[in-house]
């Protein structure tokens, strides 16, 4: 029995599965679930409305959802979770769960579907849950028949999502939600669980970690490839490069995790990557991969050209990008911790030598990039004054396209400052809900989002509105989205030129216009339109201090190339080059560019 307002008594309503659900969420310390209302996920939205909380987040749309809950688990650790109804709604879930499941982060969907009593009829928005899911979902999804089967489910759910950093989805049929929750009995065939979990600590033999010392100490030109697996071990990771005097490079995932201000710090590898990263993995005899699963394996040493030790918490990922000697299965940190006493100290050495001299040649060409002159604007310019004014404590999102070049070459992160994109699928459209989630999950911290004009008229456009319903909310509204508008899908054009020696298709990379800065005036943000370079600084120092969110809105050049660092990134110019050649004289400037970058790049390549 409970109390009403006056007093008297009122018979308390039955606890529903649904109830059972919030109930169980809350034991696994969700205060925070993405998504989208519908017929099949009802009786779930009404027992979070009668229990307070979780929070709830409306998404404008369940794949904006999806990625949401993926940047929670980015930026907080804890397992992200997403609501939708059936049909469309699930569907629309695969996008972020994709993204979860190959950049490896926890994540649970809890996904309505129609009564059990139809299901097989063909009925409306009925869709074969089991089976859409049954890639992305693997390691563990599950639809719950019954009431007694719904504790357990969403324990295995998350036990399986934390285990194994991938997503994991739940099916709740509405009428098995609307049922009256079970008093689970010690009976056959009736399982009770909990809701607990811990991490092991894992860590390699002694004999295989000796191993590696021995290959690590052996080698003269040793470079570490750092990947997220190494979040948690940032002074190991410094701590072996200085006593190695080894060059680290990062992947797109392990550049948060580099202290980038370092002597060593080669930047980025890969297509995208620094031109100090080109010469350190195109030189060194000795690699070591710390956390890392890059894909971009034409940037690798040659195979053979460098002896090679692996340390990755998951045994399967060793020696899948590059050949490995020594397998170090085990948790990043304690695994250096262990191998650091058995490496003899470097002090200076020419290879140590050589790769400072790489990383200051790196630091110059990138700020003489960021001041080459464009067409109104220099995109690299642009993320080149951020980094001069980037907050100590902020965040940053980064959407997939030409920004992320620009991010990995431009922006210097402060220690301790995140930054996530849609690294593995490379999905457009992920920088305003991930910086929402980051947001929501830090509201005291300075949020900063790069996107080009593709990306943001894909999603970004419309999770702004789900900003302006909850900015008022946050202690520090500082949520500025910086738009890289140059009316093209840049890097489409210049993957069909590098790839295909391919002419630009207008009717395939021309986005249409549409004003940014004019579409924050009308959410009540602050609006900035930016054409001329020199305003740029001006425009970020406003930004920071508007008080409320801001778009930036940078009329930028299409035309500044997408070049790989050399020695590979040879073939591409010339494939680049002629592909322009096929498209005419209207492709004069951009070729004009392109030769001044690759002398750039000639010129280090050279020194």
């Amino acid at each position: 029995m409970g109390e009403t307002t006056d007093g008297s008594q009122r018979q308390e309503e039955p606890q529903l599965v649904a109830d059972l659900l919030v109930s169980r969420l809350k034991a696994w310390g969700v205060g925070r679930i993405f998504g989208y209302s519908g017929d099949g996920i009802n009786p779930l939205m009404g027992a979070l409305r009668r229990a307070g909380g979780p929070e709830f987040i409306q998404a404008r749309h369940e794949e904006n959802a999806a990625f949401m809950a993926v940047g929670h688990a980015k930026y907080t650790g804890e397992v992200g979770v997403v609501v939708s109804t059936q049909g469309p709604g699930a569907i629309h879930l695969l996008n972020g769960l994709y993204d979860a499941r190959m950049d490896s982060v926890p994540v649970v969907a809890l996904i309505g579907q129609q009564s059990l009593s139809v299901l097989g009829s063909a009925y409306m928005q009925e869709v074969d849950l089991m089976h859409l899911f049954r890639d992305v979902a693997s390691g563990f999804r599950q639809q719950v028949s019954s009431p007694e089967q719904a504790p357990l489910v969403i324990d295995r759910a998350f036990k399986e999502a934390l285990a194994t950093r991938t997503p994991s989805v739940v099916i709740l049929p509405h009428d098995v939600q609307q049922a009256q929750a079970p008093e689970l009995d010690q009976e056959h065939g009736v399982l009770s669980t909990s809701p607990v979990w811990r991490p092991a600590m894992v860590l390699p033999r002694p004999d295989d970690v000796q191993a590696a010392a021995d290959v690590l100490n052996k080698g003269r030109k040793i470079a570490l490839l750092v990947g997220q697996g190494a979040r948690g071990a940032q002074e190991q990771v410094v701590a072996l490069a200085e006593k190695l005097g080894a060059a680290v490079t990062t992947s797109l995932l392990g550049k948060p995790y580099v202290d980038e201000s370092h002597p060593l710090a080669a930047g980025v590898m890969g297509h995208l990557g620094t031109s100090a990263s080109g010469f350190v993995l195109a030189n060194c005899d000795t690699l070591l991969i710390v956390g890392s699963n890059d894909p971009w394996t034409e940037f690798y040493p040659p195979p053979g050209a460098a002896r090679a030790v692996q340390v990755d918490i998951d045994p399967a990922a060793i020696g899948n990008r590059y050949p490995v000697e020594v397998a170090l299965p085990g948790e990043a940190a304690a695994t250096l911790d262990a191998l650091l006493p058995l490496l003899a100290e470097r002090g200076e050495s020419v290879w140590r030598s050589d790769v400072e001299g790489a990383v200051r040649a790196w630091h110059d060409l990138s700020l003489e990039r960021a001041f080459t002159p464009a067409n109104p604007v220099n995109p690299e310019r642009a993320v080149h004054e951020i980094s001069l004014r980037l907050p100590e404590n902020a965040q940053v999102a980064v959407d997939v396209g030409s920004s992320v070049y620009w991010y990995a070459r431009q922006l210097r992160l402060p220690p301790g400052v995140p930054a996530h994109l849609s690294s593995t699928l490379a999905s457009m459209g992920c920088a305003v809900p991930y910086g929402i989630a980051a947001k929501l999950a830090h509201p005291d911290r300075p949020l900063i989002a790069l996107a080009g004009d593709g990306a943001m008229q894909m999603a970004g456009l419309t999770e702004l509105i789900t900003v302006s319903r909850l900015w008022t909310q946050w202690s520090d509204p500082t949520f500025i989205v910086c738009v890289l508008n140059n009316r093209e899908l840049t890097e489409v054009t210049w993957e069909q030129r590098e790839m295909e020696s391919e002419p630009r298709f207008e009717d395939s990379q021309a986005l249409p216009e549409f004003s940014y800065a004019g579409y924050a005036d009308l959410l009540g943000f602050e609006g900035i339109r930016v054409e001329d370079p020199e305003l740029l600084g001006a425009a970020w120092d406003r930004a920071l201090a508007a008080g409320r969110p801001c778009i930036i809105e940078v009329v930028s050049d299409p035309d500044i190339p997408l070049l790989p660092p050399f020695p590979g990134g040879r073939a591409q110019a010339e494939s680049m080059m002629q592909a322009m050649e096929k498209e005419g004289p209207q492709t004069q400037h951009a070729r004009d560019l392109l030769s001044v970058y690759v002398r750039q790049e000639e010129a280090l390549d050279e020194g």
